[in-house]
């Protein structure tokens, strides 16, 4: 039963930090105006709230926006809003990777790059049911299940794609099989007409040169979600911890009434003795020696056949026991403090 208990707090702390990625509900009261060129009325009025349903399949024509606002106490409440789709072409489609569904999306926090703590994620997302825009910028990341889901342009995905062909062998003399010049032909950059196609271009690369170099941080620390979870861990550690310190006091606090009550009785019995041996033997100390020595015969002067030395012997059990839990104690509520110092450390930095 103790164990089930101690089970079940460490699973429910642990699931008290699962979704720090995730929006649970969408609770927010506050009004959004269309009033940016994304709604197609854009004349201040008010949007209408959404489901995660609604953003999940927008219908046709529409576009939803999902909003953060942040709150005095520290904790972010989200709202999902939908209008008349109007102008996007300021911002790049990000496409889903296969495998992941597209309402996991809608409840996932979004964010610039790996290594974001839980709490800095994007503020305004939008959704048309089958591609994610976040203005500004050409990728995002979310975190499904706690791993890492890369939202990427559809060009870039495309690139990422083929990336696997096999590369043309060329010649380290031949200039025409650069591998720069090729990709640029492969591109069909045009620099003179479609400047806005020439600019996505341009975000992918700039994306590609920030992945690259954020990537050491990526393999070897992601040092914001490292600390944040080992926070989490540690958490874990000091209720489990806790929990066990509280168990092993219980335990110290019953042997230790048992040795009370033995020492009641021992006190009794040693009381009886003196007063038969002053009152009936010429030798008193004598008389009290001999009945508390071990070998003396069973219920002479004891209680329940327990001779003087019995109780002195399970006297000495119990103390050995309560003075052992409550070692066991001290360093369980030991390891707690610590973990507990720790994450908090961890948490704040």
């Amino acid at each position: 039963m103790k164990r089930s208990f101690l089970l079940a707090l460490c699973l429910s702390a642990a699931a008290a930090f699962a979704g720090a990625y995730d929006i649970s509900d969408f609770t927010a009261k506050e009004a959004v105006m269309s009033d940016n060129q994304v709604f197609a009325a854009n004349g201040g009025q008010q949007l209408s709230t959404a489901s995660v349903e609604e953003a999940s399949a927008v219908p046709s024509g529409n576009i939803v926006l999902r909003q953060k606002f942040a709150q005095e106490s520290g904790l972010n409440v989200y709202q999902l809003y939908i209008g008349q789709v109007g102008d996007i072409s300021s911002m790049t489609a990000l496409s889903i990777p296969n495998g992941t569904s597209y309402s996991d999306i809608v409840k996932s926090k979004l964010y610039k790059r790996r290594g974001t703590m839980p709490g800095d994620d994007l503020e305004k997302v939008y959704f048309d049911g089958k591609s994610v825009y976040v203005p500004g910028l050409t990728s995002a990341v979310a975190y499904i299940k706690g791993a890492p889901v890369d939202l990427l342009a559809a060009e870039t995905s495309a690139s990422a794609a083929t990336s696997s062909a096999p590369k043309q062998e060329c010649d380290e003399f031949d200039v025409s099989c650069d591998e720069d010049i090729i990709a640029a032909k492969n591109k069909n950059v045009d620099v003179s007409g479609d400047l806005s196609r020439t600019n996505s271009y341009a975000d992918s690369r700039d994306y590609s040169a920030s992945a690259a170099a954020q990537d050491v941080k990526d393999r070897f620390g992601i040092a914001d979600e490292v600390r944040f979870w080992s926070a989490v861990a540690l958490s874990v550690v000091a209720a489990g911890s806790a929990v066990v310190g509280v168990l092993q006091q219980m335990k110290s606090s019953e042997a230790n009434k048992a040795y009370k009550d033995l020492e009641n009785v021992a006190n009794a019995v040693e009381g009886k003795i003196n007063t038969v041996c002053q009152q009936q033997f010429s030798d008193p100390a004598k008389c009290i020696e001999y009945f508390k020595r071990p070998d003396v015969a069973p219920g002479t002067y004891s209680l329940e056949n327990w001779t003087y030395a019995d109780l002195q012997r399970r006297m000495k059990v119990n103390k050995d026991t309560k003075d052992s839990y409550a070692m066991g104690r001290n360093i369980w509520f030991g390891v707690t403090a610590l973990s507990l110092t720790t994450a908090i450390v961890l948490f704040a930095w």
